[in-house]
């Protein structure tokens, strides 16, 4: 499978980088543009199956790709953003007042401790695995553009990558909205057989 992971266009959060994980924030004007964009695109790529998690911002990003291309939309809530729990809707400052060893926890391991109430990043990529093993084994697609969210997506390419995901955040800094990483995956029998088994052709490749 070829795996074109797409990071939703800009939301209204975006410029004071507020957490959005679950929370259904708007696209801006420049975030519709970026699904029109990606569309031209996707129309030009032979993809088989356009999937997108079930939260507005992602399903307004693939939309236009939807159309431009013909083929199905399978929306999938198991590709939801990490869940950020109390994090929702705050800055980073605002999370170190309110809860600052939880933040801290977070940052020096953020895969593998959650925000208070919120999702660990270990769980939140097993999830979305199961998910993705079913596009490889049920839907057998041979070319799929997923439209999800940054820190899942980055936490998705990690792991499909071998990479430690905990350390997402260093490895795959930012993940420009609307943008193409492209990934190749072999040989899955099972949703864990995916850790390590994809190889990273091309990331954040501007439409």
């Amino acid at each position: 499978m070829i795996l074109y992971l797409v990071r939703h266009g800009e939301s209204e959060w975006h410029s004071e980088n507020r957490y959005a994980g679950i929370t259904d924030i708007a696209l801006t004007l420049k975030g519709v543009e970026q699904g029109i964009k990606l569309a031209e695109w996707a129309a030009q790529a032979d993809i088989d199956l356009i999937v997108s998690s079930d939260l507005s911002r992602a399903i307004i990003t693939a939309t236009p790709s939807v159309q431009a291309t013909k083929v199905h939309h399978k929306i999938d809530p198991r590709f939801r953003e990490v869940d950020f729990g109390l994090g929702e809707g705050l800055t980073s400052d605002e999370m170190q007042l309110k809860f600052p060893e939880a933040r801290n926890a977070f940052l020096a391991a953020p895969a593998d401790s959650a925000l208070p109430n919120g999702e660990r990043g270990t769980d939140a990529v097993n999830r979305a695995f199961g998910a993705l093993f079913e596009l490889i084994s049920v839907d057998r697609a041979e070319k799929v553009l997923l439209v999800a969210h940054s820190t899942l997506g980055r936490l998705m390419l990690c792991a499909l990558t071998g990479i430690d995901v905990n350390k997402y955040r260093t490895e795959f800094p930012n993940m420009i909205n609307g943008a193409i990483t492209t990934i190749e995956i072999k040989n899955v029998s099972q949703p864990s057989d995916l850790y390590g088994a994809g190889t990273l052709i091309e990331f954040n490749k501007l439409p």
